[in-house]
């Protein structure tokens, strides 16, 4: 069952519980896949990581609003954003802990010879294919620029 098809079914499952916090972020999700399919010159259908990429752009943005909303002390609306981002995330894979990805970093810069901060771009296109987006880019790149500067 591809994502989209388990996120209508859930959507629909959501509606019969009236669960209204889970059936306006699924709506959204679906919403945000059918804009992303419709972008551009042609309709196309998108493929599993492209779902799994507009999913992990929502969950950021969602996670990206509960700070902007703790910040300025709206701690309703922080936890709100927060339970969508956590909805979000029971649709994509599972991250990668920091032993994991310091280890994968370990292995890119091994394998590609890399020894200081010009190759850079080298290790983090080679780390973002193995970490096939179990890992958040800002976490990778710190790590990466860290083991290429030391």
């Amino acid at each position: 069952m591809s994502t989209l098809d388990r996120l209508t079914a859930d959507l629909t499952t959501s509606l019969k519980a009236r669960d209204t916090l889970r059936t306006s972020t699924l709506r959204q999700l679906i919403g945000a896949v059918r804009h992303e399919e419709k972008a551009g010159t042609v309709a196309r259908e998108l493929s599993e990581d492209e779902i799994l990429k507009v999913l992990a752009r929502e969950s950021k943005k969602r996670r990206e609003s509960a700070q902007i909303y703790a910040d300025a002390g709206a701690a309703d609306r922080a936890a709100a954003e927060t339970a969508e981002a956590q909805i979000v995330d029971e649709y994509l894979p599972t991250r990668l802990s920091d032993d994991e990805l310091a280890a994968l970093v370990d292995a890119v810069v091994a394998d590609t010879g890399a020894s200081s901060l010009k190759d850079m771009g080298t290790v983090m296109k080679e780390a973002n294919a193995r970490a096939q987006g179990r890992a958040d880019g800002k976490a990778l790149s710190a790590l990466v620029r860290t083991r290429l500067a030391g």
